[in-house]
């Protein structure tokens, strides 16, 4: 009777590995500095819920199953925000309403980002970039069109990865390097 609920769930544990891969993806250095965002913990922040928002939009297209994975992932993102907020001395009480905040960003920027993506529209996607990871910040640009570039070349390799491989234990494909 008991064993239900004690049951281990493969595709939670499968969703945490994915989750933890595209952590890795966001950590890589050449996504920081002068090249990309600068190395903060908003830098972080955005690098982290752009290799989401891709590898959670991929995971969608894979059904019931593909569902179910991307809405692990974005729930054990959001545990680990939630833990990492508290490393960082937030308070108990603050702690939800910075959650909030971290929702509507990511959520907001998954709006900004989903057209272009499916458009392959770099233009339009470095323009959401600027708005959200750089404030409009005209020095950035290059930067914005660089991580743009990379966002596209992830959204292309992920598309050649069926959603069943990535549930299944295949490691999400990322760029190794950003777009000159």
């Amino acid at each position: 009777m008991f064993t239900r609920l004690f049951r281990k769930n493969p595709l939670k544990a499968r969703a945490r590995v994915l989750y933890d891969q595209l952590v890795e993806a966001a950590r890589r250095p050449f996504l920081y500095g002068a090249q990309g965002v600068d190395d903060t913990v908003d830098g972080r922040f955005d690098m982290i819920v752009l290799h989401a928002i891709l590898l959670i939009r991929r995971l969608r297209q894979g059904g019931e199953a593909g569902q179910d994975a991307a809405q692990l992932v974005f729930d054990i993102m959001f545990d680990d925000f939630g833990a990492a907020l508290r490393e960082m001395g937030t308070g108990d009480l603050s702690v939800g309403k910075r959650i909030r905040a971290m929702g509507e960003a990511f959520y907001g920027r998954a709006k900004a980002y989903e057209s272009p993506l499916a458009e392959g529209d770099a233009d339009a996607l470095a323009g959401a970039i600027s708005r959200n990871m750089f404030n409009d910040d005209r020095e950035a640009a290059a930067a914005s069109r660089r991580l743009a570039g990379y966002a596209l070349a992830s959204a292309q390799l992920l598309s050649r990865q069926p959603p069943e491989e990535l549930i299944a234990g295949a490691r999400p494909a990322f760029p190794d390097a950003l777009p000159v």
